[in-house]
């Protein structure tokens, strides 16, 4: 008999109804089949209704993200990187406060490979800073279009530095993804800028941040945002000494408010990543281009060049065929390997 679903082929080709094995759990009544159907119409009801919720929680934490950065924006048009990245960090414990105290000092004091800690650190603070200074110069959609091709460096330096196999489809791939980098960039000497290298280092410093994320995946995500804030809470105020200018109390709101969106966020993509494949989640991350070129037209009047907007669309091209070639030779796909959210 060959079974099909809740049917079976019979000898002479007639069909007839096969209860699933779990209807004759419940033993083997009409009863227990009608159980057994409901049963799993609610467990695929769940499962549709898990991924949605990803989904949802995925494109709220990247039109987060995109808010926090037009925020950023804004702020250091008014105030230095150092100041923005101090008075962000002091914001972003009133979400991280209440984390702490139900993990406990505990956790967060003793972490795995201490030193690889500190190197993470480092490299979530330059990208942080770097993308902060480069937007008070560039527009928004410039500066992310940069961000976007976080995901193949990784995939670059996960064969480098992780050992991690990465087939011709992939290496093809990242070699496109560079030169949608380069018409990005137009390296010449009559456009290349700082701002611009600001973007491009910055975007390299979260590419190796994702990779040392992988190699510290024992650690809580509380810890790790923890120790990242702290890290651009003491660099923040050694950039501050001298360039403290005081805020209003409406700036002082928006810088700690700057903070909250931002942490808000990552916890918004760590949460859909709980719920849904990383695989169908990563593409929807490329939205956050999207909302640069919104947001930044909307509110600062910047109006990407062609230019911009041909290399952004090789980039994201490339980063979506990484992801699907990693689902097709059954790779998984970590977590970290979907962008966070730039700062």
């Amino acid at each position: 008999m060959l079974r099909f679903g809740c049917v079976c082929t019979m000898p002479d080709g007639s069909i007839r109804p096969q209860m699933p094995a779990t209807a004759a759990a419940d033993g083997g009544t009409v009863q227990g089949f009608v159980v057994a159907m409901v049963r799993t119409a609610l467990q695929n009801s769940a499962m549709r209704n898990t991924l949605l919720a990803g989904i949802l929680l995925m494109l709220a934490g990247d039109l987060m993200f995109a808010l926090n950065d037009a925020m950023g924006k804004w702020l250091v048009a008014s105030f230095s990187v150092g100041q923005v990245l101090l008075v962000r960090s002091i914001g972003a414990f009133i979400v991280l406060g209440p984390m702490i105290a139900n993990q406990g000092m505990g956790k967060l004091l003793h972490i795995e490979r201490p030193w690889l800690q500190v190197l993470r650190v480092a490299m979530v603070t330059l990208d942080t800073g770097l993308f902060y200074a480069a937007v008070v110069y560039l527009p928004l959609a410039d500066v992310m279009s940069f961000y976007m091709a976080g995901p193949i460096y990784v995939a670059a330096l996960s064969h480098l530095l992780l050992g991690e196999k990465v087939g011709w489809r992939r290496w093809l791939a990242i070699l496109v993804g560079f030169c949608g980098v380069l018409v990005i960039l137009k390296p010449s000497s009559a456009a290349f800028s700082l701002a611009s290298a600001f973007a491009l280092v910055g975007s390299i410093a979260f590419a190796f941040g994702i990779i040392l994320n992988r190699r510290l995946r024992g650690t809580t995500d509380t810890s790790l945002v923890t120790w990242q804030t702290v890290g651009s809470l003491v660099v923040g105020a050694v950039l501050t000494i001298g360039t403290w200018r005081t805020p209003s109390p409406l700036d002082i709101g928006a810088l700690l408010l700057l903070g909250v969106v931002s942490c808000s966020a990552h916890l918004m993509i760590t949460r859909a990543l709980k719920l849904a494949p990383a695989s169908t989640l990563a593409p929807l991350h490329y939205t956050l281009l999207l909302w640069a070129v919104v947001f930044g037209f909307f509110f600062f009047g910047d109006v990407p060049e062609t230019r911009i907007l041909v290399g952004s669309a090789i980039v994201v091209v490339a980063g979506i065929f990484i992801f699907h070639r990693q689902k097709v030779v059954e790779t998984a796909v970590p977590p970290e390997n979907v962008p966070k959210g730039v700062n």
